[in-house]
């Protein structure tokens, strides 16, 4: 290791999905491996990434907005290297690289196995393009370097999609689905476990159809069963199960292995069945349904959460109202609400009858409305109760901790504000419910 390899600082900045933060993890191995000291505050580095999402018009623009935020620091700070990675340069390489001069790198989906490489020839003072194809193969990848104080690690089962929903570019910056193997993610898992992770959420664009492509059958349940069995891990989450390839097996699964959360993410994006055909989404609203009243039925504590889109161009104020009575009759636990965003190259900005802005933000403020009412009346239900609650921070003040049960996900859905424990972070721990909000719960350690 040189001298000079010793004193470089890089700061890795993350935007978008949980997919970025499992690509920056890769990345900080890497960076950590080639002996670089990795920093969080890029006012200390060196060398930056900001690795960007590149999904909607708000995300690009965030991540934009962070490229420069960072440039300005190479006139500020210490900078000497700013390297931009993510689907964004995936999309756009060649605007970044002109229009933003002070970029000094830029490296696609699909390459930054080469991250190390890039930061030396940019610190030579060479500008560097990697931006290939965006497949990306995981199976080369186990390690990652995951902050302490971190319990809840993300882990891609699969990466792309075929789905080919209409208003989606995911298959431009990710490519075709593939799946990871058995044995690589088990790998993967055991290597978190022993790094302190209590809870792997697994995370694919379409995870229901893991293993069809490489096992030519779908193999989620088999993954859930043998990560199950990795000693250390407390809780599995699934994240992102289309509803189409949702079957028995898998649902037989969830009610029956203890570390599989009764969780289950399933963004149905519409209930209009004119709208599902125009997104392209497999399925009608009557197969929805169905599964929906399956999964209740088998599962009767589930937690139930789903992603609708408003504002897709040709809905009408009718579909919306569909829309909005439909939420009213599932009761989704936990619900997110996006308004369409117009994507380059993709079949929906093709099509007539576009939604104006303000009528898009409008009905997405009114579906959230009527969920705030569901999630507080949902929310009313656990006072009494005693549930699990995976302890991960101290609130600061009096003796309360912070941490979520096993029906809330990290970041998206609601938290526990627990009294009474006297132990360490990252523990799963019982707490008898006492007050209820719209999306949060407070309790007692029993």
């Amino acid at each position: 290791m040189t001298q000079k390899t010793a004193r470089e600082k890089v700061a890795i900045v993350t935007l978008g999905c949980e997919k970025n933060l499992v690509d920056s993890d890769i990345m900080a191995h890497l960076i950590d491996e080639k002996g670089y000291e990795l920093v969080d505050d890029p006012q200390e580095a060196t060398v930056v990434i900001v690795n960007t999402c590149g999904f909607i018009d708000a995300a690009k623009e965030e991540s934009v907005n962070k490229i420069l935020d960072m440039a300005e620091l190479k006139e500020a700070g210490k900078l000497k290297s700013l390297v931009v990675a993510g689907c964004l340069t995936q999309r756009y390489k060649e605007d970044i690289l002109t229009e933003i001069p002070e970029v000094d790198g830029i490296v696609g989906t699909g390459d930054f196995m080469s991250i190390a490489e890039i930061i030396d020839e940019t610190l030579r003072g060479r500008r560097m393009s990697r931006v290939g194809n965006p497949v990306f193969r995981y199976e080369e990848v186990t390690k990652r370097k995951v902050k302490a104080g971190t319990y809840t690690a993300y882990v891609k089962i699969a990466e792309g999609c075929d789905n080919a929903c209409t208003f989606c570019s995911i298959p431009l910056m990710r490519g075709a689905f593939r799946s990871r193997s058995i044995e690589s993610i088990v790998e993967e898992v055991e290597h978190l476990a022993a790094c302190g992770i209590v809870e792997v959420c697994l995370i694919a664009q379409d995870s229901t159809n893991y293993g069809i492509d490489l096992y030519g059958k779908h193999m989620l349940p088999t993954l859930l069963t043998r990560i199950s069995e990795v000693a250390g891990i407390e809780w599995i989450r699934l994240h992102y199960a289309y509803p189409g390839f949702f079957t028995d097996e898998l649902l037989e699964v969830f009610a029956t292995n203890p570390k599989v959360c009764r969780y289950i993410d399933m963004p149905l994006q519409h209930s209009q069945d004119a709208i599902l055909k125009r997104m392209r989404r497999p399925g009608r609203q009557r197969d929805i349904r169905a599964l929906i009243q399956k999964i209740r039925e088998r599962i009767p504590d589930v937690a139930l959460r789903t992603s609708l889109i408003v504002g897709f161009p040709g809905e009408t104020e009718e579909d919306f109202q569909h829309l909005c009575q439909f939420v009213r009759e599932i009761q989704f636990d936990r619900m997110g609400v996006f308004t369409y965003s117009l994507e380059e190259d993709t079949p929906a900005a093709r099509l007539p009858d576009h939604v104006p802005e303000e009528v898009k933000e409008r009905r997405a403020n009114l579906l959230m409305e009527i969920q705030r009412e569901i999630s507080r009346k949902k929310n009313e239900a656990f006072l009494n109760k005693v549930i699990p609650v995976l302890i991960e921070r101290y609130e600061g003040h009096g003796d309360v901790y912070v941490g979520r049960s096993p029906y809330d996900a990290p970041e998206i859905d609601g938290e526990v504000f627990v009294s009474g424990y006297k132990g360490p972070l990252g523990k799963i721990v019982k707490v008898r419910i006492t007050h209820s909000y719209e999306y949060d719960l407070a309790g007692e350690v029993i």
